[in-house]
């Protein structure tokens, strides 16, 4: 514990999967709404 240095690790490969699930997740909403949208307008 006395060679921790506070804000030392590499974070790349957390933040490439965090950008990753945030495109999936809005992309998901999107299909989400638009589908939603059709819905209300064809009434099924």
């Amino acid at each position: 514990m006395a060679d921790y240095k506070h804000g030392s690790m590499d974070i790349r490969v957390q933040e490439k999967t965090f950008e990753g699930f945030m495109k999936t997740s809005a992309r998901a909403v999107g299909v989400i709404l638009v589908l939603l949208v059709i819905l209300a307008i064809f009434g099924a």
